[in-house]
């Protein structure tokens, strides 16, 4: 695979995870990065030096670093929610194709408009939910689609984390900022991989939902109803502890495990006491999986129409809980 020249807008402590996988791939060349805090700018030289490699160029702007530069192949965007949009705007005009962290956007109505300047500038576009973009998901959702479950019946998920007290004072607990709480953050790649997982709009939802003293949502409780009639139930605990996570898939014929991130797999047939573990092709993670995208090599499995889905379904949620009445999609 030819080597990938690429831009990091945003290098806070996820970027920096990507970072460190993108540090050991020969097919990738991080040729500069946008940043406008000094401290993220400090730590995230001190990663390159741990690597033993000479940290690329900082900028304040996308267009100041495409001045200096030139135009690279690809952007990689980390930013906060708020500046997603934006962001993934002038990397599309400018020429680049996108890899843009989760959530895609703030609401659906950005969602939709992201998706006009995507077909306007004719450039790729992939959300990074490791979910969608996992092997493990991949491989579940084709185990579905042959009825290896039977007829699915129902899916539940839960997702817990210390999210609370890590996040008090930080951009994550500014609602102009992050445009949600824990299951809009960590909790959207349960939504995410449910809804994918089953690969159907939701057309009814009922949602509570518990700030616990901050300004952004903390505790969740999320039911709902896909078109097909499967059932799902959803729920977040952002005041917890660790970060631990599951999604069971329940049909007729068999049942389906496996984490939001899709990071395992386990299936139980009909006639088995017990889940035994579903091979499935190693990742590095996200940013490899875009290159074989970009390349080629397979189909896009997250574009922002899967953003899209996810946002609407968001604002379903937002709304019933708001309203304290049972949504239905319009």
């Amino acid at each position: 695979m030819a080597k990938t020249s690429v831009i990091i807008v945003g290098t806070g402590g996820m970027a920096r995870h990507h970072i460190n996988v993108m540090l050991t791939m020969a097919n990738t060349q991080i040729c500069g990065m946008v940043e406008v805090a000094a401290d993220q700018r400090q730590i995230t030289r001190e990663l390159y030096e741990k690597h033993g490699k000479q940290c690329p160029t900082f900028y304040n702007t996308i267009n100041e670093l495409i001045k200096a530069q030139g135009v690279p192949d690809a952007a990689f965007i980390n930013t906060p929610h708020k500046y997603h949009f934006d962001n993934t705007k002038d990397c599309l005009t400018a020429g680049m194709d996108v890899l843009l962290e989760k959530p895609m956007v703030i609401n659906a109505a950005e969602a939709r408009r992201l998706i006009k300047v995507r077909d306007k500038c004719k450039k790729l576009l992939v959300v990074a939910f490791p979910g969608s973009l996992s092997p493990a998901v991949k491989k579940a959702k084709q185990m579905i689609a042959s009825g290896k479950l039977g007829n699915v019946t129902s899916v539940s998920a839960y997702v817990h984390q210390h999210w609370k007290l890590a996040t008090i004072g930080k951009w994550r607990q500014d609602p102009e900022i992050s445009g949600g709480g824990f299951l809009f953050d960590t909790g959207s790649h349960m939504v995410n991989t449910v809804v994918d997982l089953i690969d159907q709009d939701v057309v009814q939802v009922c949602a509570l939902m518990d700030n616990s003293g901050t300004p952004v949502d903390i505790n969740s409780t999320v039911s709902g109803r896909f078109r097909g009639g499967a059932m799902f139930s959803l729920a977040a605990a952002g005041d917890s502890m660790h970060c631990t996570s599951e999604v069971t898939v329940i049909g007729d014929k068999g049942i389906l495990q496996t984490g939001i991130w899709g990071e395992r797999l386990r299936f139980k047939p009909l006639k088995e006491s017990s889940f035994t573990e579903v091979a499935c092709p190693p990742s590095k993670g996200v940013w490899e999986q875009f290159l074989k995208v970009r390349a080629g090599k397979q189909a896009n499995p997250c574009p922002p129409e899967v953003g899209l889905r996810f946002a609407r379904l968001m604002d379903m949620i937002r709304t019933s809980d708001t309203t304290q009445k049972r949504i239905k999609a319009r």
